[in-house]
């Protein structure tokens, strides 16, 4: 009997360990975001909520599009809020990832700096645009030229997938510069029109109101929080979800002026 008593004592140690183990790995959440509008939007909204739900949160802020993916797939953070499933749907086949969408956020546009014109309207043969050098934002710049007017893509081309190859005829001979993303605020300089991703824009000082020119940012093209196929059901991810979703969350994309110029998901209008 004396053994028996043990046996049951030291499986419930166990049991009492692994349960507090499990309850603390998913009261704990790391969040990848670039610098700037989503980092603060989960610093600001998110993680206030989470706390509440007794969560402990931190906010991983990254520089470029490649390390948040890289960081997720290795478990090294839990979700990531930067990018839109275009961009996402392509790193993820490109290097075979599980990740998937859990929701959409509010979303700064992209839009077109420029420190020598003071309108798209004063744009001239020979001038230089600056563009990302990723396929999916170059897509959607290349989109936003023919928009434009500047430039005319081949019949037929999908334009979230379109490079410069596919332009039939340069309607205003522009000169067409890819760079990384986070270089397009310091190009402005060098260049006469450079198309910013919204996040390196705001992290780098500028303001959607000083643009030349915002995009119509389709649904598509809107930025998400992703995480791990396998977490899809995850209680942590179903909080987070709830949290963009709450009406204090909209209250203060709302009410902070620097949100203004966003565009919001459907959730939210």
């Amino acid at each position: 009997m004396k053994r028996i008593f043990l046996a049951i004592i030291l499986i419930l140690l166990i049991s009492g360990c692994s349960s507090s183990n499990t309850s603390q790995e998913q009261k704990v959440i790391k969040i990848g975001a670039t610098a700037g509008p989503y980092s603060d939007q989960v610093s600001e909204g998110i993680k206030p909520i989470l706390e509440e739900k007794g969560y402990e949160v931190e906010v991983v802020e990254y520089t470029d599009y490649i390390q948040p993916n890289l960081s997720l797939d290795q478990k090294d953070i839990d979700a990531n809020v930067f990018q839109n499933s275009l961009y996402m749907k392509d790193f993820a086949e490109t290097r075979g990832l599980d990740i998937i969408e859990a929701v959409k956020v509010p979303t700064a546009p992209i839009a077109i700096y420029s420190e020598k014109h003071r309108s798209i309207d004063d744009v001239e043969d020979g001038h230089t645009v600056a563009t990302s050098n990723d396929p999916v934002n170059q897509a959607r710049a290349l989109a936003m030229l023919e928009e434009l007017g500047w430039i005319k893509l081949k019949e037929g081309v999908d334009p979230t997938k379109a490079s410069e190859k596919d332009i039939e005829e340069y309607i205003i001979k522009v000169t067409i510069k890819p760079l990384e993303p986070a270089q397009l605020p310091r190009a402005m300089s060098d260049v006469d029109y450079s198309f910013v991703n919204g996040n390196f824009a705001i992290s780098s000082g500028l303001k959607l109101s000083e643009a030349v020119y915002l995009e119509k940012t389709p649904p598509h093209y809107m930025i998400g929080v992703t995480v791990r196929g396998e977490d899809k059901d995850a209680q942590f991810v179903k909080d987070i979800i709830e949290a963009y979703q709450s009406e204090s969350f909209k209250k203060l994309n709302e009410e902070d002026e620097k949100y203004e110029g966003y565009v919001w998901p459907e959730w939210m209008k």
